[in-house]
């Protein structure tokens, strides 16, 4: 059984930035592969970003260029940092561990999410 534990989120004004992180705990062979989704009122649950063991990432077209995904220097963490914040960023973030990364996209494993960290981009 694998933990996810979101945090970093918060609420900022518009063009600003914010590093979210997530640690894993449990039984892990390996985190990787990971994504970072985000759910807006409303809207269905989207992939933000996801990155894998070898270091490829892919992103959302509406993040691309502002978010970055990457390996923690600790054991069995991932971060998300989102600069350039826009209201529509403004959703709950969760990570998702252990699922299929395949031709640049990451299919979630239904069984491991985290319990998420609101982030609120407004003036």
């Amino acid at each position: 059984q694998v933990q996810l534990v979101e945090s970093g989120g918060g609420l900022v004004q518009p063009g600003e930035s914010l590093r979210l992180s997530c640690a894993a705990s449990g039984s892990i062979f390996s985190i990787y592969p990971m994504g970072w989704y985000r759910q807006a009122p409303g809207k269905q649950r989207e992939l933000v970003a996801a990155i894998t063991s070898g270091g490829s990432t892919n992103y959302a077209d509406s993040v691309k260029g502002r978010f970055t995904i990457s390996a923690g220097n600790a054991k069995n963490m991932v971060y998300l940092q989102m600069n350039s914040l826009k209201p529509e960023d403004t959703a709950v973030y969760y990570c998702n561990q252990g699922g299929r990364y395949s031709r640049g996209t990451y299919y979630p494993n239904p069984g491991s999410w985290g319990q998420g960290t609101q982030v609120t981009v407004s003036s």
